[in-house]
């Protein structure tokens, strides 16, 4: 197919293919991709990170319609696992994703009412098992396993949190991630961040407590299509590239997504099997994309069911595309 790329040409040394290579791909990138700023790079993302851990006992997000809370309490035993089927947009664990090459994830963070006051969850339609703090902690025990790769990390939503959690969630954020943590500013190269010891670039969508920390970097925009259809949704993305891409890092996300109307004429079927067949197209897609500072230039690319297909490695080997002329 015209356009497609193999990941191996961007390193320095020719490396199998596989989880040694997608695991520390950025350390063993082409020096000449080191002195160039992330936002012109090409990272694979996950969509809604964390929805591998639903809680299938969890009640429906506060933030869901009047029809799918009445629905989830007049027939629940129907209703739940027709949310949960719909929910669920990853089946690896954070730590596979990240060893699969993710290098952004998508933290969707909530309190969960009547949870234990310190207690955040993740949520996407329903809340998660997992703990943000036990997360967070998990991402960076990972990364100090992994010294020269670099995440971005974007903590978004914030169902149910008020000032105070607000503050809570960063003073877990600075204990867990410390000096790894890269200062908001002008975007960082890889060897800048390699020569500081820095390994996280962590975007909040709260421009109040981005204002309070300057370890915070402001909201990242995520180019979010809301189609069911792959076609529809690759439109969407050209149309985005057409109004010129946005200064700093950006995302343009490869997910479909349903309605509720979708979801109640459609009960027996689940986000999987709306999203797996059209995987082949938005990965044609993806290969014909450039990193880069032109203004149809892309960077990072997020997708749903990591490790389903090529989707990595296909916007790992994008990058290729800097080391031409």
């Amino acid at each position: 197919m015209a356009g497609q790329l193999s990941a191996t040409g961007i390193f320095g040394t020719r490396r199998a293919e596989g989880r040694g290579a997608t695991a520390d791909w950025m350390s063993g990138l082409c020096p000449r991709l080191w002195d160039v700023p992330l936002h012109r790079l090409s990272l694979p993302g996950s969509h809604d990170t964390m929805t591998y851990c639903l809680n299938r006992g969890s009640p429906v997000s506060r933030t869901q319609s009047r029809l799918l809370h009445f629905l989830s309490k007049a027939v629940p035993c129907i209703t739940q696992p027709v949310v949960l089927k719909w929910s669920v947009t990853q089946t690896l664990d954070v730590s596979e994703q990240l060893a699969a090459g993710v290098r952004y994830l998508d933290l969707r963070v909530a309190h969960e009412p009547g949870g234990s006051r310190r207690n955040l969850h993740f949520v996407h339609m329903v809340y998660t098992t997992a703990l943000v703090e036990d997360t967070l902690t998990e991402i960076s025990e990972w990364l100090q396993q992994h010294p020269r790769e670099v995440l971005v990390v974007a903590c978004r939503n914030f169902e149910g949190l008020g000032e105070d959690l607000h503050e809570y969630l960063v003073t877990c954020i600075k204990n867990i991630f410390g000096a790894a943590l890269c200062p908001r500013g002008e975007v960082p190269t890889l060897r800048q961040l390699w020569a500081r010891g820095q390994q996280v670039l962590l975007s909040y969508e709260d421009e109040a407590t981005v204002a309070r920390h300057p370890e915070l970097w402001p909201g990242i925009p995520y180019w979010w299509g809301d189609q069911v259809k792959s076609q529809a949704l690759i439109r969407y993305l050209e149309t985005m590239k057409s109004c010129g891409r946005p200064g700093g890092l950006f995302v343009a996300g490869t997910n479909l997504t349903e309605s509720l109307g979708y979801i109640l004429a459609h009960p027996a079927q689940s986000l999987a099997k709306l999203t797996l067949p059209a995987l082949p197209a938005l990965s044609a897609w993806v290969r014909e994309q450039s990193p880069g500072p032109g203004p149809s230039c892309t960077n990072i690319i997020a997708g749903d069911f990591i490790g389903a297909d090529t989707f990595v490695t296909d916007v790992i080997g994008l990058n290729q595309k800097l080391l031409r002329g």
